[in-house]
């Protein structure tokens, strides 16, 4: 019998500490660039950042392409944690909308289709 594939922890956990770090690298980059285009206001809230706060402020990209990063910062806006949230909370409520749209059927039944010929028995 054989035994059952176990997972190289070592491997994922290097894995995983590799692409945060990647991830990581890249959001500086375009966070320190956006905090010098940007005043440090949530452009949803209007809350002003500054000092240790200043963490609290995100870039957030417009198009949801991380990759999307032009020079002159059009793809980005600064929020707030909240509003961040906030608006990635909605991108995928509105998604399971639309799943949930795919997968309703019309409704077929009409209850008053012989309405008419039951009222003129009488």
């Amino acid at each position: 019998m054989a035994k059952p594939h176990t997972p190289d922890l070592a491997r994922l956990d290097r894995v995983v500490a590799e692409a945060r770090q990647q991830r990581e690298q890249r959001e500086q980059g375009y966070r320190e660039r956006a905090l010098k285009i940007y005043p440090w206001i949530c452009t949803r809230c209007g809350r002003e950042f500054a000092g240790v706060r200043l963490r609290e402020l995100t870039v957030h990209h417009r198009d949801h392409n991380h990759d999307n990063n032009p020079p002159d910062g059009s793809n980005w806006e600064l929020l707030c944690v909240y509003c961040h949230d906030n608006e990635h909370s909605r991108e995928l409520d509105e998604a399971a909308r639309d799943r949930n749209k795919e997968q309703r059927a019309t409704a077929t039944h009409n209850p008053f289709a012989d309405l008419k010929a039951l009222l003129k028995k009488d």
